[in-house]
């Protein structure tokens, strides 16, 4: 099937709801023929994570069903699309489209892998939206694209997205993950780069794919983290695996995974003559998979060289089920006896044409090599045609060009025109500093070669038959060599080579539990550090006795950076790569929430504050206590108090789920959290005062710190006049005196509920410390002594 879609999407989605909050998801994949299939309850009024599974499928339609079964006070599905998506096409298709049990009986049938396998009996009842989703869908791709789908060749995922870390659409934008919010920075000359730009140096389309999809759906499985994690370790010690799975990795066709489609789909057969034109464009398509394919078969036995003394886990796994695979070798026979040995996929479009003509070995068929014929009499009349207008015209740098659309054209410098350019040429247009033009006799061999080009491409198709039926039989396998394609070209030339342009030591690999702490040692910003040459480290510490940060400092001081740079460590560490820190221990997160700065959205009738609330209150419905939330500047959208009473109310909350917080603010008042509740530490950025000017040191210091009047030096900075700043630091200055005394005396009344708290925080790390029994005994001992002389 045709898809020349690229690095640009390929899915079509369709969705269904019910007036239980359920929403069923079916997405189908037309470049990889895989199907994945999601049904959940939307918690959120406004559709959070329905918005958030369609940013990451980033679909090229989407279908829905003409009436909202939404709850009242809910957005509904179809009116989700026409706001968030209305680039993308929709289509609206009878609810009797949306059958579950047309749906069962598709998705049985098409699966690759034994039904039993998807557990399809227990999911029917249970699942039954996702399936009719699935039921429209199929009948949308059928019909639309003229195709039907092959019996067992797709690969059916079911709740595949839950299996992983969620992002919400919210957070993927405010972390930039797949976008930066500005694209240059203030200042310097480099563009601003977002993660997945960072790390795209993948050399295939489809590893480009499954890196955007990885970063936006991060692993939760500690076990398929540490076999990448093996794999890396193993490439970065083992320069010539590196190196030679590179080279390996290069014979392989970008476009390998899209082959897989045109033995998944046949075409439904065309009786009507006035599609013929088209048959031709599709026995082309199909021609050039097949030779895709043999080069992509052609290039196993060096990948197998490669890998055959490789001693990690995945990179074994690999080597035993596609290098010692007996089916390629024989599939790679089979094509020997149709296709020409030197048949090669190419991307010149003449070279590529010319190769597709002569696919299939010559004697193979009679009618064929007259088509060739002709085919080889018209290319070579078009040359000599080139060769006599350089004589006849005095044109001697005139080239024949060939492209798909036009086939062949003249292009002449303008150099070489003395004066008007002779009659015979027609269709002249000034291209650069280049005429392109044709003529009468150009125009007629090009009918000619075209027409010749068409019956090869439909002869060969016919010869092609037995062998095509013969491949879609071990689809699966094919299916498999393109993920595992994928997977090592996202960890060698994205994963490995990012690490290997780095100093030595400047990424480390991080340690997983599902309990255990997030201590990140001297971490740092994997996108501004690129940017900055001097970018200053920071530490992270939270645990179950320690799970709240409340962060502080004047504006610019870095907290908003920090807080982005702790979300982007995790998703690195749960993506299988290396992270930019001295040492990092991770606990598996299952879910990412950040509140950042906002602003008025005119579009849905919200102020910077409901913007504010509604993704609070997202938060806070939907975080568990394994998710890690980031809050930055919460309630500064309303009144003073106000706003802090939310924030103090929403830090409670969190604090009873348990759940890893990071919460920046300028309320110095919340810095009293601290002296309620043991497990929130209270940190700032570091920044020196010289001569009412801030020195900014980006360095984080335990405690909370008072810079005094941090906004109104700003303020002068940017130019109010000296009587408003003087006249404001006589007023806060009596609001903060009384405010001040407070905290001291707070702090004081709590500091033996802290010393106890903090004894039992680092006797939890200990637990899950992996250092030897004398170790940990010198520990205790150490802490023992340090708490009888109250140093904690």
């Amino acid at each position: 099937m045709e898809d020349d879609t690229g690095e640009k999407s390929s899915f079509i989605v369709g969705l269904i709801e019910n007036r239980a909050k359920e929403v069923g998801v079916a997405a189908f994949d037309l470049r990889s023929a895989s199907f994945h299939l999601s049904q959940y309850i939307e918690t959120s009024s406004s559709y959070q994570n329905t918005k958030t599974l369609l940013n990451f499928y980033d679909p090229m339609v989407i279908i829905v069903s003409p009436t909202k079964l939404a709850p009242d006070g809910m957005v509904g599905v179809s009116e989700l699309v026409d706001r968030f998506f209305s680039t993308t096409t929709k289509v609206i298709m009878a609810r009797g489209c949306f059958d579950d049990t047309r749906g069962a009986v598709l998705v049985k049938n098409l699966a690759a892998k034994e039904p039993s396998a998807l557990g399809l009996d227990n999911y029917y009842k249970q699942y039954y939206l996702c399936l009719a989703a699935a039921a429209a869908t199929i009948k949308w791709i059928e019909s639309e694209k003229g195709v039907i789908i092959t019996n067992h060749s797709l690969c059916v995922t079911f709740n595949g997205s839950f299996d992983h870390m969620n992002i919400d659409a919210t957070s993927v934008q405010n972390l930039e993950i797949i976008e930066p919010m500005h694209s240059s920075l203030l200042g310097t000359n480099n563009k601003k780069r977002s993660l997945f730009h960072m790390l795209k140096t993948t050399r295939t389309v489809g590893g480009t794919r499954l890196l955007r999809a990885n970063l936006l759906q991060p692993l939760k499985d500690i076990e398929t983290i540490n076999a990448r994690l093996d794999c890396l370790d193993e490439l970065t010690s083992n320069e010539q695996l590196f190196f030679g799975l590179s080279q390996a990795l290069r014979k392989f066709p970008k476009e390998t995974d899209k082959v897989l489609c045109h033995f998944c789909f046949k075409q439904k057969k065309v009786t009507n003559g006035v599609l013929a034109i088209d048959n031709s464009r599709k026995s082309q398509i199909l021609i050039s998979s097949i030779i895709l394919l043999k080069t992509a078969l052609d290039a196993l036995p060096l990948l197998s060289k490669v890998l055959k003394d490789a001693n990690c886990f995945l990179l074994r796994n690999i080597y035993t089920s596609i290098c010692e695979n007996e089916k390629f070798d024989l599939m790679r026979k089979r094509i020997g006896e149709v296709i020409d040995e030197d048949v090669l996929h190419a991307r010149v479009p003449f070279v590529a044409r010319t190769e597709q003509c002569f696919a299939v070995k010559a004697g193979i068929d009679g009618h064929l090599d007259i088509a060739r014929r002709s085919f080889c009499d018209t290319s070579e009349a078009i040359y000599n045609l080139a060769s006599k207008y350089r004589k006849d015209f005095k044109v001697p740098n005139l080239k024949i060009p060939y492209n798909n659309r036009q086939g062949f054209y003249f292009s002449i410098p303008q150099k070489d025109i003395q004066g008007k350019l002779p009659s015979k040429f027609i269709q002249v247009v000034k291209h650069g500093n280049n005429i392109h033009c044709s003529s009468l006799e150009l125009a007629s061999l090009n009918v000619r070669n075209k027409s010749a080009a068409k019956e090869c491409y439909t002869r060969t198709e016919i010869c092609l038959e037995g062998l095509i039926d013969t491949i879609r039989e071990d689809v699966s396998m094919l299916t498999l060599l393109a993920e595992i394609l994928c997977l090592l070209d996202m960890i060698v030339n994205s994963f490995a080579h990012t690490i290997s342009t780095k100093p030595v030591d400047k990424y480390t690999r991080p340690q997983f539990t599902y309990d255990g702490p997030l201590a990140i040692d001297s971490g740092r910003h994997p996108i501004l550090e690129s940017v900055h040459n001097e970018f200053i480290a920071n530490n992270i510490f939270l645990s179950e006795a320690s799970n709240m940060i409340v962060v502080t400092g004047p504006n610019m001081s870095g907290k908003s950076t920090y807080l982005q740079q702790v979300c982007l460590v995790v998703i690195l560490a749960q993506i299988g790569c290396y992270v930019p820190a001295r040492f990092a221990t991770l606990r598996v997160v299952d879910r990412i929430f950040t509140r950042m700065g906002t602003m008025d959205s005119v579009e849905s009738n919200s102020s910077t504050f409901m913007t504010e609330m509604k993704e609070t209150a997202f938060i806070l419905q939907n975080a568990s206590h394994r998710s890690l939330i980031v809050v930055d500047e919460l309630g500064r959208a309303t009144s003073s108090s106000d706003g802090f009473a939310i924030s103090w109310s929403c830090c409670e909350h969190l604090l009873a789920l348990r759940a890893y917080t990071i919460f920046a603010t300028h309320m110095e008042n919340l810095s009293q959290l601290a002296t309620i509740y043991p497990n929130v530490k209270i940190v700032h950025f570091d920044v020196d005062i010289k001569n009412k000017r801030m020195d900014f040191k980006f360095l984080l210091k335990d405690g909370p710190r008072h810079v005094a009047h941090y906004g109104l030096m700003l303020a002068g900075v940017a130019g109010l006049p000296n009587s408003v700043i003087e006249s404001a630091k006589s007023i806060t200055s009596k609001i903060t005196e009384e405010e001040v005394k407070k905290i001291r005396i707070n702090s004081q009344q709590h500091h033996h509920i802290q010393m106890a708290y903090r004894v039992a925080q680092r006797l939890i790390c200990l637990k899950y410390s992996n250092q030897d029994e004398d170790s940990i005994r010198q520990a205790l001992q150490n802490l023992k002594e340090t708490c009888v002389n109250g140093g904690l």
